[in-house]
């Protein structure tokens, strides 16, 4: 009885080791990590590209402060400002700059314009009255000349004393004739020359109330599209900030944008390895980094055929592309980030798996079908890839478990 008590002790201690040392062997136990599973199905497989890039308008236009014609003028403040985000028209009033100095200096000049009109009038009417008195001397002048070469031609019936009077008669009046018309022309050259002068000075002045006038019309600006105000900003005492009314900007500096958003698309840079993939037409979903909620379809529209080197290697080039976005939101507006993912392309219905999930040896792909309580080898047969699935085309069947990590699977 002893004996047989002493077997079955033996027996149940062996059996509790051997319990101890298949739960020591677990991956619990040992700290492994248990392969986890993936149940293949049917779904779309779409391989894109993912890209970033910034929102823009295709149809906008800035807003700066001018620069005045014939003035240094450093600065200009501003008076009127449209509202951001208002919705304006073409004609609608955007920003208006302190007009006032450009205002005075135009009704200046336009007085002194008309007294320069005046005195112009006035120059021309006293040369045309000096013209008739010189017209008239001349021909009193001419008309005594003529006299004078009659009375000679009596001399040879005058004593000689007569004949000589009327000669130097002949010769003074002669005389007063070519002084008569050589300071007739001196005096028209200087008439004319005075009246010239005036007009300069007055076509000067007529100048400089145009471009004050014209100044004055470019410091009040309005709006030529249909669109949306965006404000810019600027460096203000606490830092950046939107432009306000009453700020003091620098000629040549934007203040707003006008921004139609019906019509936007996103501008990106696109690496030269990925260029290849990409076509014109491709669908793109497009995503804005700051409203991940908000999605638009979307399509490439253009595609530079030159490349830019990049910042970090001049023998990385970098290729612009533009994506017209379909649609419109309050929310999508210029100057946003924006995710687009391109759909390079499309098997329906395919048996799709995770990348991890398939190895390669000798360039046989296969994964690691689970059977009962561990995993067993299956070669297969892909298809089209992306960075985290792939497609088999053969040797795997619907709703088969496989690991999901072959990394994590001990061979067998």
């Amino acid at each position: 009885m002893k004996s047989t008590l002493a077997i079955v002790a033996l027996v149940c201690g062996g059996l509790a080791a051997a319990g101890l040392y298949v739960h020591a062997r677990t991956p619990q136990a040992t700290g492994e990590r248990a392969p986890e599973t993936y149940t293949v199905a049917r779904r779309d497989f779409v391989r894109g590209v993912r890209l970033s890039g910034t929102v823009e308008a295709v149809q906008a236009t800035t807003i700066s402060a001018p620069r005045l014609a014939g003035q240094n003028q450093n600065s200009l403040i501003i008076t009127t400002l449209v509202k951001a985000g208002a919705k304006v028209r073409p004609g609608d009033l955007l920003v208006e700059f302190d007009r006032q100095d450009q205002i005075r200096n135009a009704l200046d000049k336009q007085a002194e314009l008309n007294d320069l009109e005046q005195q112009i009038r006035k120059r021309r009417a006293q040369e045309a009255a000096a013209r008739a008195s010189d017209d008239s001397t001349l021909k009193q002048a001419e008309s005594t000349l003529q006299r004078a070469r009659l009375e000679m031609l009596k001399n040879e019936m005058l004593p000689k004393i007569q004949a000589q009077k009327n000669a130097l008669a002949l010769e003074e009046a002669d005389a007063r004739l070519k002084q008569l018309r050589q300071t007739y022309d001196l005096k028209r050259a200087a008439a004319e020359a005075d009246i010239r002068v005036l007009e300069i000075r007055r076509d000067r002045a007529d100048t400089t109330m145009r471009q004050a006038a014209s100044n004055a019309d470019r410091m009040l600006i309005k709006s030529p599209i249909d669109g949306i105000a965006v404000m810019k900003m600027t460096w203000k005492g606490q830092g950046p900030g939107e432009i306000q009314e009453g700020d003091e900007v620098r000629a040549g500096m934007a203040v707003v944008d006008v921004v139609n958003p019906a019509t936007m698309r996103v501008r990106a840079r696109v690496n030269q390895a990925d260029i290849d993939d990409l076509r014109i037409g491709q669908p793109v979903r497009v995503g804005l980094d700051a409203y991940p909620d908000l999605t638009f379809p979307g399509r490439i529209q253009q595609m530079s055929p030159v490349g830019t080197p990049s910042t970090l290697s001049p023998k990385v080039r970098n290729f612009v592309v533009l994506v017209a976005i379909d649609g419109s939101d309050p929310k999508l507006m210029p100057d946003l980030t924006a995710s687009l993912d391109v759909e390079l392309s499309r098997v329906s219905a395919a048996l799709v798996v995770p990348r991890e999930s398939v190895a390669f040896e000798e360039h046989q792909p296969f994964v690691k079908v689970q059977r009962g309580g561990g995993f067993e080898r299956q070669n297969v047969s892909i298809g089209d890839m992306s960075l985290h699935q792939i497609v088999i085309t053969s040797g795997l069947a619907e709703g088969a478990a496989i690991a999901r990590n072959i990394d994590r699977v001990a061979a067998r």
